[in-house]
């Protein structure tokens, strides 16, 4: 079987990030970019899948500029077989990355495509999803865990929902998105990093694939959230329930 895995580039999320001053987006001189944590654990899953499955492809794809090399590079090392990256320099919102992703799919004819439930620069978690609906496919969103038939026709996923778990099954090709207790992604081994360097990794123009990845979405601004504002040791229960009732309002 074939899966392909979505990766992208974002801040480290131990980096301390800063607005710019007119409000149109972040610092990001000095500003060191990893694999977005879920879809590091997306990558593990498909070879967790690979390690079962014997004849299975993992290929991993990411969009942006030749800088996000690094992150499938990082990918590849830690055992995914080929990547691609699609070069594009504009902005892309959630829409046009599952335009992107559609195509790549039909053209590789995967079998399952994971996907980080979400990426921790915009929290947007919408790209799974909409590449759903375009391709037409069940989809199983917060998994936490992901078991295959002995076929390999059809999976079982457990997501993660408000209240507990719910397990789905469903016939492939389909769409997973993964949650934070999905696995534990492994470390590249260094032997993996000398491996990576030579495993292809394909560059295709976004203006190669013939689609309309304009955005329907527009970010007017960005701001710092407000400092929060010290605590308060208040002397009795009483004392506590006047300040919220009078200053918090909140009963």
């Amino acid at each position: 079987m074939k899966i392909l895995v979505a990766v992208k580039r974002v801040p480290d999320p131990n980096a301390t990030i800063k607005v710019k001053p007119d409000g149109t987006g972040i610092v990001t001189d000095n500003l060191k970019y990893v694999v977005n944590p879920f879809c590091e654990i997306a990558i593990e899953e498909a070879l967790r899948i690979k390690e079962k499955v014997s004849g299975t492809e993992v290929v991993i794809v990411s969009i942006g500029g030749k800088v996000s090399q690094e992150q499938l590079r990082t990918g590849l090392a830690m055992g995914a077989d080929r990547a691609i990256l699609v070069l594009a320099e504009q902005e892309l919102d959630s829409a046009g990355v599952a335009r992107i992703l559609e195509k790549l799919v039909r053209t590789e004819n995967a079998d399952l495509v994971l996907l980080g439930k979400q990426a921790i620069d915009d929290d947007a978690n919408q790209a799974g999803q909409m590449l759903a609906e375009l391709l037409g496919w069940p989809q199983a969103t917060f998994a936490s865990k992901v078991e295959l038939s002995a076929d390999q026709k059809s999976a079982t996923v457990t997501r993660e929902v408000d209240g507990g778990l719910e397990d789905v099954s469903f016939a492939l090709p389909g769409i997973v998105t993964a949650d934070l207790r999905l696995n534990e992604p492994r470390y590249a081994s260094l032997p993996g990093i000398m491996k990576a360097r030579k495993k292809e990794l394909k560059e295709i123009p976004v203006a190669d694939l013939g689609i309309d990845v304009s955005p329907r979405l527009k970010v007017l601004s960005l701001a710092s959230p407000p400092k929060r504002q010290a605590g308060k040791v208040v002397g009795s229960v009483q004392e506590l329930v006047n300040l919220l009732h009078t200053e918090a309002k909140v009963i």
